[in-house]
């Protein structure tokens, strides 16, 4: 009987990848059952299933850092998506580990996030019983929320890479057991995104003029380099290095690197992220969403109707919860105007 291309390129997977690697033979399933693919290996099909999904296509309107940027080149929710995920897989590459489920990981990592970045994620936070974290939220969007509640149905090694990516001022290399995912393509995706965030948002601070070359601490440009690319290449380059030079199953990057990151990383947020001048629109951001939540909260039949259902299937604060995460910061400008503000008069 001959194999199908499936097979085939497990059988490869078997024979060049990494002993550490999570092979797509091996996968712990899917929470539902169905038949394989006869062309894409498990963690193939599950990356190609993100890419075409609804909620990835909504990071390109999502704010990363900077709120409705005048300019063409900030980053969005969805730039920095592909750059974590060029930064994973040129690590795991290098270490020989599986490309598709990094990948997989990687474009799924922030497809629960919130419109108005970390400040729409604050916000969710305070007024949502039970608070909210986006990675949590990108699980329940890719197991519940896609496909009109029948969800992506994915591999667990992805779904575990999701939940655990999320580290916000958390250790550089995760050792907690409870917050690390259980793959070795799971951790490269959280550090790659740390390297992409912290180079690029440094980037587009320069852009908007918020920072200077020579804001930038003298020690992380001496260790890490001068420039955007150089900063990625030098912890690319280490990590990949060091860890192969352990050969033990785990990430590690050399201390002096390390501790730059951190440097860098707390630079980040003491100049950018708690920046008045970048906060300032975020103020009003909150408040669109807050008014927004309370609105749906007093008006069940207006809510039923946007997000084209019966009735609800789940408390409407989740509900409502999920409405508000999905949207675009465009969307949200454009409907609490439209519930909130007067309407132009149609002449006809």
């Amino acid at each position: 009987m001959h194999k199908t291309i499936r097979e085939a390129l497990e059988e490869r997977e078997r024979l060049i990848l990494s002993p550490f690697a999570t092979l797509s033979s091996m996968t712990r399933g899917r929470q539902r059952f169905e038949e394989e693919c006869p062309l894409r290996p498990a963690f193939q099909h599950d990356r190609d299933r993100i890419i075409h999904c609804k909620s990835f296509r909504r990071l390109k309107h999502k704010t990363q850092v900077f709120l409705a940027p005048a300019g063409d080149h900030y980053r969005t929710r969805l730039t920095h998506t592909l750059e974590v995920s060029q930064i994973a897989r040129t690590i795991s590459k290098a270490l020989r580990l599986n490309e598709e489920l990094t990948e997989a990981i990687s474009l799924g990592h922030d497809i629960g996030h919130t419109p108005f970045g970390h400040a729409g994620e604050d916000t969710l936070n305070t007024i949502i019983p039970g608070g909210f974290n986006h990675a949590e939220q990108s699980l329940r969007v890719v197991d519940l929320l896609e496909r009109d509640g029948q969800g992506l149905n994915l591999t667990y090694e992805v779904r575990d890479g999701i939940s655990r990516h999320s580290k916000g001022r958390g250790e550089i290399l995760c050792e907690d057991p409870e917050g690390k995912a259980t793959t070795l393509e799971g951790q490269v995706v959280r550090i790659a995104d740390i390297i992409a965030y912290i180079n690029h948002d440094i980037d587009d601070a320069m852009r908007g003029g918020v920072i200077s070359q020579r804001d930038i601490p003298v020690r992380c440009l001496h260790v890490l380099g001068e420039t955007h690319s150089k900063r990625i290449n030098t912890m690319v380059s280490d990590i990949v290095t060091e860890t192969l030079r352990q050969d033990d199953g785990k990430l590690y990057v050399t201390g002096e690197i390390h501790s730059a990151m951190i440097e860098l990383r707390d630079f980040l947020w003491e100049r950018i992220y708690e920046n008045e001048m970048v906060r300032a629109d975020f103020h009003k951001a909150a408040k669109i969403l807050t008014e927004l939540f309370h609105y749906f909260m007093e008006h069940r039949e207006p809510f039923l109707f946007f997000i084209e259902k019966e009735s609800l299937y789940d408390s409407p604060e989740r509900c409502i919860c999920d409405f508000l995460a999905g949207m675009t910061d465009r969307y949200a400008f454009n409907l609490y105007e439209k519930i909130f503000l007067p309407q132009p008069w149609k002449i006809v």
